[in-house]
């Protein structure tokens, strides 16, 4: 599974209004520079996320985005499920975009994928925006881990 770069920037924005204190509003144009996101797809995000009730706009000078709803109540996985459609690797594996193939009855990997799926799926929708704000970032040395190196495509 791979995150749209539509998802990555719309869990950015939201992460970006859970560092204020929650309340004060912060300007499209704030969220842009601070979290490297072009300001014209941010408008358009913001948007899609204010229309889920996720967020909402204070208008004014002093105006901008806040959370509409609780950072406990916004997981992970209905984020990139809204922007993405699917957390599926692929289509003979995912409910809602589902296609299938003609290797159906013999593929021997799709198991494999099957079980990616429903962990990421049970990762993602567990994964609070409260949780994950809480946890620690990741460091290089966690994305270099001595496991996993020359592991091509990773």
């Amino acid at each position: 599974m791979k995150v749209s770069r539509k998802s990555d920037y719309a869990l950015r924005a939201l992460f970006g209004l859970m560092a204020t204190d929650g309340t004060s509003p912060v300007s499209i144009r704030e969220l842009s520079e601070r979290y490297d996101v072009p300001r014209r797809f941010l408008e358009q995000i913001m948007l899609e996320l204010k229309s889920k009730g996720w967020v909402r706009s204070i208008a004014g000078r002093d105006g901008g985005f806040v959370l509409a709803k609780r950072p406990d109540e916004i997981t992970m996985g209905e984020v990139v499920r809204h922007f993405d459609g699917v957390l599926a690797p692929i289509s003979c594996v995912s409910t809602t975009h589902y296609e299938p193939c003609s290797q159906e009855s013999v593929c021997r990997f799709r198991r494999v994928l099957l079980d990616i799926r429903n962990y990421t799926a049970r990762r993602m929708d567990s994964a609070t925006l409260a949780a994950v704000y809480e946890a620690p970032i990741v460091t290089r040395e966690e994305v270099f881990s001595f496991e996993f190196v020359g592991g091509e495509g990773i």
